[in-house]
């Protein structure tokens, strides 16, 4: 069987980054790990809860209390789209439509959640700064968070912030395999390098960020998950 492997991308987990404290700067610390070991063209996807941690997006909570957490989901809110118990589906100030806001509790220390960084795509752009900075390259920075997807069951990983790699691809005007010109296809990209890097960061290994080797070069731009992936309320059909 033909195999062309000029297309393949190859995902590597960064692993002994351990536990990042609040305040670090958080470009600065995956520097020095990763030295040596990120080349021009990289794609980094680093999880938004380092991020997070990094820039002090902790709260205390009683995990106890149901009320506190809803209060808190709720702060995190701009709009409450609908209830099912202690489940609210929420506009974050972002304009993601998740659960819970974001908020989160899990691989946190105990009593404290995590609330989705302030500007994820300033995030990525941080990161990127640092690493062209201090390591000379030259790579495209994706902050990954888990969401769950309207009409199907499971969660997977997204982009809620990128810099330096396209968020979505528009084909539009482009034609098929079949010559058909495309009419309507934009590919989120970002969205799916970080559900490729979740296949090898898991949510129990302890690896917070990993290297997608192998974009093609046409992705590496300037790029916005605020910008480019979230949809307006004009545009959308169901809100």
């Amino acid at each position: 069987m033909p195999v062309d492997d000029r297309a393949a991308l190859t995902v590597l987990p960064v692993t002994g980054i351990g536990e990042v404290p609040s305040g670090v700067e958080l470009g600065a610390l995956l520097a020095e790990e990763l030295a040596g070991g990120v080349h021009d063209g990289d794609v980094l996807v680093v999880t938004q809860k380092i991020v997070s941690k990094a820039e002090g997006r902790l709260v205390a909570i009683d995990a106890d209390d149901p009320a506190a957490k809803l209060r808190l989901v709720e702060q995190e809110s701009v709009r409450v789209l609908r209830r099912r118990g202690d489940l609210l589906i929420t506009e974050t100030t972002h304009g993601f439509v998740c659960a819970n806001a974001g908020v989160d509790l899990s691989n946190v220390a105990e009593g404290t959640a995590a609330l989705l960084p302030v500007d994820p795509d300033r995030s990525a752009r941080r990161i990127r700064g640092e690493l062209r900075r201090r390591l000379g390259v030259e790579v495209g920075v994706i902050v990954s968070d888990t969401f769950g997807r309207t009409w199907r069951r499971g969660v997977t990983d997204v982009a809620i912030g990128c810099a330096g790699v396209a968020a979505v691809v528009d084909l539009r005007g482009t034609t098929d395999a079949g010559g058909r010109e495309l009419v309507a296809t934009e590919v989120c990209v970002a969205d799916e390098l970080a559900a490729a890097a979740e296949l090898v960061m898991g949510k129990d290994r302890h690896v917070p960020v990993a290297i997608v080797r192998g974009v093609p070069a046409a992705w590496l731009r300037d790029g916005s998950v605020a910008g480019e992936i979230v949809r307006t309320t004009g545009e959308d059909l169901f809100r």
